[in-house]
């Protein structure tokens, strides 16, 4: 399954060290592409950690609609993630997917790095 999940890596830092990257799961694609369908000016969704929460930190996510050299794009069938090279020790090797969860639909993190989470679910540990 992971072969269906390869990413193509636009940007990689000159310092770059070996990074398994970020993969996308079939439902993260379609959101993703829904999302940009419904915003023309969208080019796909940038993905940023920051420290916070009772476990350290969590996962922000928000549109781009610019192109910045100081990111690695992860990209599959035309869904883009925009990641910043210095968060990547914290999310290498991550997949995302777009699950419902109940009455709710959102992304998750499947995130190996991740040692631990909150209890209500809103942030990591590493």
């Amino acid at each position: 399954m992971k072969n269906d999940l390869q990413q193509n890596v636009h940007h990689i830092p000159k310092n770059h060290i070996s990074w398994d990257g970020l993969t996308l799961t079939d439902a993260a694609v379609q959101q993703i592409l829904n999302l940009i369908h419904n915003n023309p000016n969208m080019l796909g969704l940038k993905v940023t950690v920051k420290k916070s929460g009772c476990a350290g930190f969590t996962y922000l996510m928000d549109k781009v609609t610019s192109l910045d050299n100081n990111y690695l794009i992860y990209e599959r069938n035309g869904a883009k993630l925009f990641v910043p090279s210095h968060i990547m020790p914290l999310i290498d090797g991550t997949e995302l997917d777009y699950v419902q969860e109940g009455l709710n639909y959102m992304f998750k993190f499947n995130n190996p790095q991740a040692q631990y989470s909150c209890g209500c679910g809103e942030s990591f540990g590493i």
